[in-house]
């Protein structure tokens, strides 16, 4: 008997283990450094005063774009209660956190979630479970991680408020300090006696720190403005204004040295990260001197462009590796696809391909992300391929099942039959009647094999019950069925002689020793199957000898008549070879039939069964038959083609 399949996790699996993680993908927020702080200097007495623009240098550095990336490294958590830990850590603890690092706990916690859930569905399956009326139970653990998740969520959006909240705050302190300047330099004779309370601002702006994005660069911009003009007309004498030009280029000197020694750093995202609050930095120091202004700058921005292109290349291979994962994610939609166009006839096929299947999906959670527009509609197209193929597989076993109820019902009906007749004692009419029962038995499709077992012994033990009884009762009859045994041996030795003289007259020789043994009675019962499997043993021989010999002089008959038939002209050979086409499709179909019952015999019946003996006998005739009709029609187009 065939076992019912179990069918495996099919949606969930993927869509909960990959879409996950899938949608974490590389984000390309673009994060640009603002224009850095035009430097001016402070012009001696008897300069003019210079206009805003004339006084900017020449080039500002600029970040390039960037993706926010997960840590090169991260702890690998074993178990649901580690992350969870964690996650309350994060929830409940005063330190600041990432949103990288909890997208990665969720990612983890998930992972170890559904590998733990499907686990226990497959110990269900193997313990004969329905997975059909599998229910998953609520999980303690995940709800308190989900409650964990919504305090963080909380605290992500208060965080974020209060941050809005200090950048408006900030704005509004550095307009005032914008105002304050402004304010001064519209009292020129005051410029000098101003400078110090001008210093102390300079110090207030640096010190205030995030301001609104859309607002930073107009704000720099008006204060720059301003802060030029005070010191256009600032009155203060050389030694003051070289002291302060010889302070800021210490400091502009130590950011260089600074953003130098980030080109060693082995985190790229981290040195450039580094790099934008040096920038930040150096925007924030006065101007140094007019001679050195330029060559300072380029020093500053030499070791930017350093870290810059190693960011860059940086990301330029992330999306190399993208893009070839691309790739291996649409070869496995194509193998999942072509799977699904092929035919699944049992449940073999299905169970085959359900393993090829899940393999390939193995294989898809080892890949990593594709690019970022095409992550979701290559995950949405493999998904749907995988769901198309378990939908169908659902389909078929509930239609297996209903056919395995009715036939199990059926050989149930034939259980009872044979009950009521096994305390029988008409021996002759009932064991007719019980071998009508089994042979009915043979034709009843499959049920799910425990329970086939389990009806096949009840239905076995009823008959033998019947046979039993029906032996002891001709015990009489013992010393008939040894002179029988003897007589029946005498004919397989006769058999076996004539198998080894051969020669003309075999096949009526054969056929009157065939005749004289089916004419002899019962032998005794425990020899029955070992007489058996001797007397055809021979006589397979024989006839396999001589249906090929009978196949090669009809074959040859054929080909001397071919030239006959060539004359009478017309289509005469283009009839008979339609004609044996015809009988060639008919002869495969009767071997199909045969090959399709000896399926369900074989499936259900013991070894040694006579029945199933006797129909390989006759498929194998059938396949010789099928050869010859194949031989005739290969002689008919030689002829065609010797025209």
């Amino acid at each position: 008997m065939d076992s019912q399949e179990k069918a495996p996790i099919e949606e969930q699996t993927l869509e909960q283990s990959v879409l996950q993680t899938e949608e974490q993908s590389v984000e390309s927020n673009v994060e640009t450094a603002t224009e850095q702080p035009q430097e001016t200097e402070q012009p001696l007495e008897a300069e003019q005063p210079q206009k805003a623009e004339e006084s900017q240098e020449a080039e500002q550095p600029k970040a390039e774009e960037t993706q926010e990336a997960e840590p090169v490294e991260r702890k690998q958590y074993q178990t649901k209660k580690e992350v969870l830990e964690r996650v309350r850590e994060i929830a409940h603890g005063e330190e600041p956190f990432q949103k990288e690092e909890v997208d990665y706990l969720k990612t983890a916690f998930y992972k170890l979630h559904i590998a733990e859930r499907e686990a226990k569905l497959k110990e269900y399956i193997d313990g004969g479970g329905d997975p059909e009326q599998y229910k998953i139970t609520p999980d303690e653990e995940e709800e308190a991680f989900k409650a964990e998740m919504v305090i963080i969520k909380e605290k992500r959006q208060q965080l974020f408020r209060e941050q809005e909240q200090e950048k408006q705050e900030n704005l509004q302190k550095k307009l005032a300090i914008i105002e304050k300047i402004k304010t001064m330099i519209t009292s020129p004779e005051e410029a000098n006696k101003t400078f110090k309370e001008f210093k102390a601002l300079q110090d207030e702006w640096r010190e205030i720190k995030n301001v609104p994005a859309e607002k930073a660069n107009e704000l720099w911009r008006n204060y720059q403005l301003y802060v030029e003009q005070f010191y256009d007309l600032l009155k203060l004498n050389s030694e003051a204004r070289e002291y302060d030009f010889k302070k800021n280029l210490e400091l502009k000197t130590k950011l260089c040295e600074a953003a130098e020694k980030l080109a060693d750093e082995p985190d790229v995202i981290s040195a450039f990260h580094q790099l934008q609050k040096l920038h930040q930095e150096y925007r924030e120091i006065g101007p140094v001197n007019k001679e050195l202004r330029e060559e300072i700058w380029q020093r500053f921005k030499a070791a930017s462009t350093v870290i810059n292109k190693r960011h860059q290349q940086h990301y330029d291979g992330l999306r190399a590796k993208e893009e070839e994962n691309l790739a291996r994610k649409t070869e496995l939609c194509e193998k999942v696809e072509a799977i699904i166009a092929e035919e699944n006839k049992n449940t073999g096929d299905w169970e085959r391909h359900t393993k090829e299947i899940l393999e390939i999906q193995e294989q898809w959670r080892g890949i990593g992300f594709a690019p970022k527009v095409m992550n979701v509609k290559i995950f949405e197209r493999f998904r749907a391929a995988c769901d198309k193929f378990f939908a169908s597989k659902t389909e078929f076993f509930r239609s297996l099942k209903d056919s395995y109820k009715e036939n199990a019902d059926k050989k149930r009906a034939l259980i009872e039959k044979a009950k009521a007749l096994q305390d029988s004692t008409e021996w002759k009419s009932t064991s007719d009647k019980l071998i009508n029962l089994q042979k009915e038995w043979r034709t009843i499709g499959m049920v799910p094999k425990k329970l086939g077992d389990q009806l096949w012994e009840e239905f076995l033990g009823a008959c033998n019950k019947f046979f039993e009884a029906r032996n002891a009762a001709g015990a009489g009859t013992r010393n008939e069925e040894r002179e029988n045994l003897a007589k029946k041996r005498d004919v397989i030795e006769q058999l076996k002689a004539a198998a080894a003289e051969a020669g003309e007259g075999l096949q009526e020789k054969v056929q009157k020793l065939v005749e004289q043994y089916q004419a002899i009675g019962h032998v005794p019962f425990k020899e029955k199957d070992k007489l058996y499997e001797e007397y055809h043993a021979v006589l397979d021989k024989l006839y396999k000898d001589l249906n090929i010999s009978v196949a090669k002089r009809r074959l040859s008959k054929f080909k001397d008549n071919l030239k006959q038939v060539a004359e009478r002209g017309g289509d005469a050979l283009d009839n008979e070879r339609a004609r044996l086409m015809r009988q060639y499709e008919q002869l495969k179909q009767e071997v199909q039939t045969y090959e399709n019952n000896l399926g369900f015999l074989n499936a259900s019946s013991k070894k040694g069964n006579s029945l199933i003996d006797e129909m390989n006998r006759k498929v194998q005739k059938l396949r010789d038959e099928v050869q010859l009709v194949r031989d005739k029609i290969k002689a008919i187009d030689a002829e065609n083609a010797g025209k």
